[in-house]
């Protein structure tokens, strides 16, 4: 059940990070607040297809 997400920056644009989510406890969209290295600061990280 669980499916690897990868996590774009709300600002950039830029692809940072992957992971792993549940879709049956999270069926919606999730956001992390995660490090932007090209920003050097901490922003919001939308989950994208």
């Amino acid at each position: 059940m669980r499916v690897n997400i990868t996590l774009a920056c709300t600002e950039t644009g830029d692809r940072n990070y992957s992971t792993t989510k549940n879709k049956r406890t999270n069926p919606e969209r999730i956001e992390l607040k995660k490090y932007s290295p090209r920003l050097k600061k901490v922003t919001i990280h939308r989950e994208t297809k």
